[in-house]
C-alpha cells in the first residue's frame, strides 16, 4: 500500500477559551458567519464547508488554505500541529 505525508502548510488559527479577549482574536481571523450557542453554554458554531459545526471552550478555530474555517480539538491539534517560527 502507498504511503503519503502532509505537506507542510502554514496556518492560522486561535484558541477559544470562553473570553471575550479569545473571542475577538477568532473574529481578527475573520470568522464572519457565526453564531451563539446554547444559553449558557461556552460555546458557538461558525459556518464551515460542511455545515455549522459548534466550537466549545479549549477549541482551536483554524483558517483553511482556502479561506475557509473550522474547529479542531485541543488534543488534535497538538498532534498536527506546532508554532511556525
Amino acid at each position: 500500500m502507498p504511503r503519503f505525508r502532509k505537506k507542510p502548510v502554514v496556518i492560522e488559527a486561535a484558541q477559544f477559551l470562553a473570553t471575550k479577549q479569545s473571542f475577538d482574536e477568532i473574529l481578527r481571523l475573520g470568522v464572519r458567519n457565526w453564531r451563539a450557542g446554547e444559553m449558557g453554554a461556552d460555546c458557538f458554531y461558525i459556518e464551515t464547508l460542511e455545515g455549522d459545526m459548534k466550537v466549545s471552550d479549549g477549541d482551536w478555530v483554524i483558517k483553511g488554505v482556502r479561506g475557509e474555517f473550522y474547529p479542531c480539538k485541543p488534543d488534535i491539534f497538538e498532534a498536527t500541529y506546532e508554532e511556525a517560527k
